[in-house]
């Protein structure tokens, strides 16, 4: 019975095949936060194996052949991107008067945009799949390949990367730590669409998916021996204070609530915490969000002295702002940018952090001028945009070791959060999630800041407006959090820093080692294939 319906999915075509791959993709979605029901990936991607073994052109013309894997792949894709970003409509809500109109389309068209990636990638695999197991293998290198250029391409996207579909397991996350994001991509991937060999006759029919358990296990057994080891370590002297504030986002935008915004802050950072009391004079660091005012605090010395006022002799404040650059000449514009001050209990400003990696249709218009010219604005409704930070640097805090600063969107990229010629010894991440509500997009968000620590090998603090704010250590294990929508402080010690990890220092060459693998082996395998048949 159910070889029968393999068979019958495997025959699929037209518009029932493209229903078919657009269930599986959006149940594969199940994998990523806030549910992360790793079994849902498995099941989507052995349904795209069996789908794709119905790509097959008349008289074996492969370039039918490739236009029916791009079809299923984009739909796939559409599913699954569909699945997992709709509630990137969410934003558009905040100044609904302004952008209500637009969230239907990008509900709808960042998924089908998206799915491109996806199609290409199936019809990649369609290229070298051979007709026996080792098929999964080339699904794997195809699929994972564009992953990756999904990732880098036209500024980069790889939110909700296949591989997050085994990384929201923090002891199979470990492997991070090894092959990267991307390297995770191929081996999940390879993993779990290995039970679509179910299917197949001969010895390998039931040896794929040994195999690929046995990776698991293996992967898993890293895991706990790399977590087993010595516990969390703290830097001495260094205590931390995480403030979030659950600002509603459409108040944080009015200039009117400046008075408002700036008491919150301060009597939330100035609560007392614990059975003992513990008041702001025993942190020596306090944090402050993304975009914390709706005002630019470095032009305005009212707000600096309260800041001044607030912080206890010693303690130092890192907050989120927006910073803007005085035109040199006449005929020059004003430069914004979305910043991270450093400032002392004196209210001086020590030093700035400038987000380098910004968000398109969110901080700045492609094509600025010409769509502002047609009445467009990005959804922070700065006129012009932001302006990107020079590079990549990292940041001094008095007191404490260097720092990394990732602002919102710039903690999604691996490999790209440090400075690699200036290692820091921890990474900060502040961002404002109100934007996004009650739903997935700050669950999946933290789950890849998380990756990151693990990736480098540095602990990473996040401050969130309305959460997730959370602390972890070098190995991605959880120190303390604040959940979504809470408005309170958390303390947490700073953990320290690992070594060097083998990803932080090869970066995605384990990436290519195995996506070179992954391509030979179905050609070998196809070639053994057609001696033995004699074709």
């Amino acid at each position: 019975m159910i070889q029968g319906l393999i068979h019958r999915l495997q025959l699929m075509h037209g518009r029932r095949r493209a229903l078919v791959a657009f269930v599986a993709g959006a149940f594969g979605a199940l994998a990523m936060p806030p549910i992360g029901f790793i079994p849902a990936m498995a099941v989507s991607l052995t349904l795209a194996v069996w789908l794709l073994d119905g790509a097959i052109g008349p008289r074996g013309r492969m370039g039918s052949a490739l236009r029916q894997a791009f079809t299923i792949g984009w739909c796939w894709g559409f599913g699954y991107f569909l699945a997992g970003l709709w509630w990137v409509g969410a934003a558009f809500l905040v100044e609904a008067d302004k952008f209500a109109w637009l969230m239907p389309f990008a509900v709808l068209l960042l998924p089908a945009g998206l799915a491109f990636f996806h199609a290409v990638g199936f019809a990649l695999a369609r290229l070298i799949w051979p007709a026996n197991p080792a098929r999964i293998l080339s699904l794997a290198a195809g699929l994972g390949l564009l992953e990756f250029a999904r990732g880098h391409l036209f500024t980069g996207f790889p939110w909700n990367a296949l591989g997050y579909a085994l990384g929201v397991e923090i002891h199979l996350a470990q492997i991070l730590s090894i092959v990267g994001l991307h390297g995770l991509t191929l081996v999940a991937i390879a993993i779990l669409a290995a039970p679509a060999a179910l299917a197949d006759e001969g010895r390998w029919r039931i040896g794929a998916s040994v195999l690929a358990a046995v990776a698991l296990l293996a992967m898993g057994g890293f895991g706990v021996l790399r977590l087993s080891g010595e516990p969390t370590a703290f830097v001495e002297g260094v205590k931390l204070r995480l403030m979030q504030p659950s600002i509603p986002q459409d108040d944080k935008f009015k200039a009117s609530n400046r008075d408002a915004i700036m008491q919150a802050y301060v009597s939330l950072s100035e609560r007392q915490t614990g059975p003992s009391g513990a008041d702001l004079s025993s942190v020596t660091h306090l944090i402050w969000p993304e975009s914390a005012f709706p005002f630019l605090v470095s032009r305005d010395a009212d707000a600096l002295a309260q800041i001044g006022q607030m912080l206890p002799p010693g303690v130092t404040l890192l907050t989120g702002a927006g910073r803007a650059d005085d035109p040199l000449t006449e005929s020059d514009k004003t430069r914004y940018f979305n910043a991270l001050h450093v400032i002392d209990s004196s209210g001086a400003i020590l030093g700035s952090y400038d987000k380098v990696h910004l968000v398109p249709f969110g901080e700045y218009l492609p094509w600025q001028e010409q769509l502002e010219a047609l009445g467009l604005r990005q959804l922070t409704q700065l006129r012009g945009g932001f302006t990107p930070g020079a590079r990549r640097r990292t940041l001094e805090i008095p007191n404490a070791p260097s720092a990394a600063v990732l602002i919102c969107y710039e903690a999604i990229f691996p490999g790209e959060v440090i400075d690699p010629a200036q290692r820091p010894g921890w990474m900060l991440n502040v961002t404002n999630d109100a934007w996004f509500g009650v739903t997935p997009g700050p669950y999946q968000h933290l789950l890849q800041a998380r990756s990151r620590a693990i990736e480098e090998g540095l602990p990473l603090v996040r401050v969130a407006n309305t959460g997730i704010s959370a602390v972890f250590d070098a190995k991605g294990r959880e120190i303390g959090q604040l959940s979504l929508n809470q408005t309170n402080i958390l303390d947490s010690p700073l953990p320290v820093s690992d070594a060097p990890t083998p990803y932080a220092k090869h970066r995605d060459t384990p990436f290519w080692t195995l996506l070179a693998l992954l391509i030979l082996l179905p050609l070998v395998a196809s070639y053994r294939s057609r001696r033995l048949t004699g074709s």
